[in-house]
């Protein structure tokens, strides 16, 4: 590791430390978090992010700042993407909104100590075997053509290998005990069905990981780098959640935008050993195709919402468009 151990366990303990405000302060109550709180709650942890950007700037100097603020903006951008897909989940298991506060809260704390696994693995591959490079942007290339080709009806939770695991061997009551992922009834440990959901977001973000992390190993080697932008993005997705869950599908072109970055991330990736693509200029060609994918999205669902359309009596009337389904994975 380049950087001292103490910087990795102070990271950690600030992250700690606020997720336990988080939790045990501002979500002590289960409650459905309003669109204001949780806008309030995505700015914090963009400004936290960019307070620790600041710091790594001052810290280890401009280049590695711009390495954090680069993959902090494409795990950021993959977030987005997968909370449609936790949308999917909840709604399949009925999930009450209040408590799915608290199941994102220790699934993000259970993704920061997959990924930390993770990325500690992936830095140990690369040192001993430099050629692991080549795989990480095959991996990285696949997952974006996989992504613009991904249809909705390719969303099945029942799938999931981790629930029928534990739909098989654990005891499981028929009905959500508060936010409760465990209960005693007559004597007998059992799971609430919010385990389960636990469970499968847990399951499922391994599978995100998959994609992400190699994606930042293009950006940096840098291990300390790579899971701190990583932990930055994830932290804020709770909040993310809440603010877009009902926004998600206006970004029509979202699958199409991220799956030409992770095609150019993987390409960038293939290439390092023989042309260094330029941290600035990757951190440009993500923001500029998260920009012009948006602008398209909002603009197609600004031109179908107010379409004029002549009925059948020949009067111009303005009829409400649908918005193209996001695709789910």
């Amino acid at each position: 590791m380049t950087e001292p151990i103490w910087a990795w366990a102070v990271f950690l303990l600030a992250v700690l430390v606020m997720l336990g405000v988080d939790l045990g302060v501002f979500h002590r109550e289960a409650h459905l978090p309003s669109f204001k709180e949780a806008a309030i709650w995505s700015v914090v942890w963009i400004v936290a992010a960019l307070i620790f950007n600041l710091i790594v700037w001052v810290w280890l100097g401009h280049q590695k700042a711009l390495e954090f603020f680069t993959g902090y903006l494409v795990e950021k951008a993959l977030s987005a993407d997968n909370i449609f897909v936790f949308a999917v989940l909840f709604n399949y298991f009925a999930v009450p909104p209040e408590y799915r506060h608290r199941v994102l809260f220790w699934g993000v704390l259970g993704a920061i100590v997959f990924r930390f696994t993770f990325i500690l693995a992936g830095t140990a591959l690369l040192k001993k075997f430099h050629w692991v490079i080549y795989v990480f942007g095959v991996i990285v290339i696949v997952s974006g053509i996989k992504l613009l080709l991904r249809k909705e009806e390719e969303i099945h939770p029942e799938r999931n290998p981790v629930l029928r695991f534990a739909r098989k061997f654990l005891p499981i009551t028929p009905n959500y005990h508060g936010q409760k992922f465990l209960v005693r009834l007559n004597g007998k440990l059992m799971a609430t069905p919010l385990m389960l959901v636990l469970l499968v977001v847990e399951s499922t973000d391994i599978v995100f990981a998959i994609d992400s992390i190699p994606a930042i190993f293009a950006i940096t080697r840098d291990p300390f780098i790579v899971f701190t932008s990583n932990v930055c993005a994830i932290l804020g997705l709770r909040a993310l959640y809440f603010l877009l869950e009902g926004m998600i599908r206006l970004f029509r072109y979202l699958d199409e935008g991220l799956s030409i970055i992770l095609v150019f991330i993987g390409v960038k990736m293939l290439l390092s050993e023989f042309y260094k693509i330029p941290t600035w200029v990757a951190l440009g060609f993500v923001a500029t195709v998260l920009t012009i994918t948006i602008t398209l999205s909002l603009l197609a669902e600004r031109k179908e919402r107010f379409a004029v359309q002549t009925d059948p009596e020949g009067e111009e009337v303005i009829k409400e468009g649908k918005p193209k389904s996001a695709k789910g994975s």
